[in-house]
């Protein structure tokens, strides 16, 4: 079935459980109890008829009175499905005067004039749904309406609402007047107060004991939910449960959770209720990319998802294109111990080709390639997590990888190319944390990993057509050390302006390899934006290297921003090509080189739309344009 609202639900769901649970159970879930009496309209979606709420559970109350249709996804309650209540009566000042018969009614208006929508404005049609036409009108005997105009906020502008606020207390202080005139009775603050603290002093702290679970029929998958919520902690506390609660979220084989809590006078914590929708234990999905370089793909996956007291994925995926292909196939395991970790293995097999191109900026004449990578592996891999966006993980790794390369950028078809074998065992163990907010062109959050490999692998070169005549094959067997550290991080300045900052190294021991290109196919490369990953460059490889830079991004709406990157590449002990062999650089650091990107992005939802102006310090080619919809990624190599 397909989703029909925009905004995820999760996190409004337990901000209303977090703000009103306390306060619910103070009031016993009777809405005359609360400091004021309450009560709220919502729109009853079956019956198209308006529900009035009194009691219950307030947070879901307030919930489905603000559940704006296509927009939020509507909640549930008894057993009816609710949306906001202004479908069916925006001004329910008629229901105020039948259930609280009070001496005065203040009103406020803060509706613009309907606008008709156009055909392609999506908010502009949901605000006339919700928005119907209302009489704005109390009697004068029975109080007073207030009215504040908005020109430049909508019914769906949710940032704005501090500027809303601002103009609604500035229209309610300009009629003060006027209402001091309505209403008679006065009541002294010091009796209001002591009111409030009285009420307040009838809530309790949010620990969290028991837990029951809805809509998953299995006793162990159960179990595993409650497992991954509390650990072995009998009571828990609302920080902990936060944390829980959104990993929980994640988790590929949860479709949504609905957090409902009742004060428990028994035990003198809070019991919780979760209405959870498993994810379909099948999922098929597809996609792919389309740009104006020869790099578009296809994309196709199958899971396979299941859970007991574990939760099991079986997972296969495979791309298709001209520059990239690759197969994966393997599973995962997440145990939901109090120290929760997973183990997961997968074969994978990759095939990278490289073209060489002309040197134009706009209509490349692409030649068949010049390098073409095959790389298989099969990974073990397990971790554990450390904190809400990082983990701590280790693995071993057996790869085999083939490179066929040419030594000059000129040949024909009737040239071999030389050909570089390295069969490796590696074993790998790293700490990553990663919140940014976009998989490519990221504008938020933090990305930083630390790696420390040991690999130890045999090479074996075969000469090809364009090597020096009198080179012959060779084997070498090479042990080494590999440290990476990456950071990318961003500041915001205001709303339109943010700045990124990413830095990365890297340190080994890595010998040379059997000649100059094979040594650079198989050092670090560095690829700090979508375009470099799909291009091969001596200049930014190396087994030991300095990077970083800066990205300036202008925010232009919700969703599009301009960005400008520019990043510089410093290796060290560099290898560089001679006339027969090639050298180690006798110098610590003697170049650097640079690369940078101007470009115009739009997060889409399904991937971003980007038109982009690439540079890359090399020979020929420098410049290029790119037009491009779509994600360029790839299948883990082996490590």
């Amino acid at each position: 079935m397909p989703q029909t609202y925009l905004i995820p639900e999760e996190q409004m769901d337990f901000a209303f459980m977090e703000l009103m649970t306390a306060t619910n159970a103070a009031s016993k879930n009777n809405f005359d109890s609360l400091m004021v009496p309450f009560f709220c309209i919502a729109t009853d979606v079956n019956k198209s008829q308006p529900a009035i709420l009194r009691n219950g559970d307030l947070g879901n109350a307030i919930r489905a009175s603000m559940t704006v249709p296509l927009y939020f996804k509507p909640i549930e309650i008894d057993g009816n499905l609710m949306f906001d209540g202004g479908i069916v009566n925006n001004f329910p000042q008629d229901v105020m005067s039948e259930l609280f018969k009070p001496d005065i009614i203040i009103g406020h208006k803060v509706a613009n004039d309907k606008k008709v929508a156009d055909a392609s404005d999506i908010m502009a049609q949901i605000a006339n749904i919700v928005m119907r036409p209302t009489d704005f009108k109390i009697e004068v005997n029975k109080g007073i309406v207030l009215e504040t105009h908005f020109d430049n906020i909508g019914l769906l502008d949710f940032n704005k609402i501090d500027l809303a606020i601002e103009a609604g207390k500035k229209t309610t202080l300009d009629s003060i007047d006027n209402i001091r005139n309505l209403v008679k009775r006065r009541v002294p603050k010091e009796v209001v107060d002591k009111k409030r603290q009285q009420f307040n002093a009838k809530k309790h702290e949010l620990y969290f004991q028991n837990i029951q679970v809805e809509g998953v029929k299995d006793p162990m998958q159960r179990k595993y939910i409650i497992q991954s919520i509390k650990g072995n902690y009998d009571v828990i506390s609302l920080s902990a449960l936060k944390k829980e609660y959104f990993k929980l979220i994640a988790d590929d084989h949860i479709k949504s959770i609905v957090p409902i809590s009742r004060y428990n006078k028994e035990t003198g914590y809070f019991d919780l209720h979760l209405k959870v929708e498993p994810q379909k234990k099948f999922e098929v999905s597809a996609g792919g990319k389309i740009s104006t370089k020869p790099i578009n793909q296809g994309f196709a996956s199958l899971n396979y998802r299941a859970y007991k007291s574990r939760a099991y994925t079986i997972s296969s995926d495979i791309y298709f294109g001209r520059f990239y292909s690759s197969f994966k196939l393997g599973g995962r395991i997440d145990y939901p111990s109090t120290l929760p970790f997973y183990l997961e293995t997968f074969v994978t097999f990759n095939r990278w080709d490289y073209f060489a191109s002309s040197s134009e900026l706009f209509f490349e004449d692409v030649r068949p390639p010049y390098i073409i990578q095959n790389e298989n592996n099969t990974r073990v891999e397990a971790g554990i997590p450390a904190g809400l966006h990082s983990k701590i993980y280790g693995g071993i790794a057996f790869s085999n990888s083939v490179d066929q390369y040419y030594q000059t950028d000129i040949f024909n078809k009737a040239d071999e190319p030389d050909k570089t074998t390295f069969n490796t065992f590696s074993t790998v163990v790293g700490m990553e944390n990663n919140s940014l907010n976009y998989k490519q062109f990221p504008s938020d959050g933090v990305y930083r990993y630390l790696t420390v490999k040991y690999i130890s692998g045999r090479e074996s070169n075969i000469p090809g057509t364009t090597s020096e005549k009198d080179n012959l094959p060779k084997i070498a067997d090479h042990n080494y050390l590999l440290v990476q550290a990456h950071s990318t991080r961003f500041f915001h300045f205001g709303n339109k302006f943010t700045l990124g900052l990413k830095g990365e190294a890297v340190f080994s021991n890595k010998d040379l390899f059997g000649n100059f290109r094979a040594t650079k196919l198989n050092s670090p490369g560095f690829y700090p934006t979508p375009h470099s990953k799909s291009l091969f460059i001596e200049n930014f490889h190396s087994n030991n290297y300095f990077a970083g830079g800066v990205n300036t991004i202008v925010n232009l709406g919700a969703n599009l921003n301009f960005r400008l990157e520019g990043y510089s590449f410093i290796p060290f002990n560099e290898a560089l090509p001679e006339t027969k062999e090639f050298v180690q650089k006798s110098k610590f650091i003697e170049n650097y080189y640079l690369q940078g990107l101007a470009a115009l992005v739009y997060q889409t939802g399904i991937g971003p739309l980007s038109i982009s102006l690439n540079y890359y310090e090399k020979q020929d080619t420098q410049l290029y344009f790119l037009l491009s919809f779509g994600y360029i990624m790839f299948n883990k190599r082996g490590f």
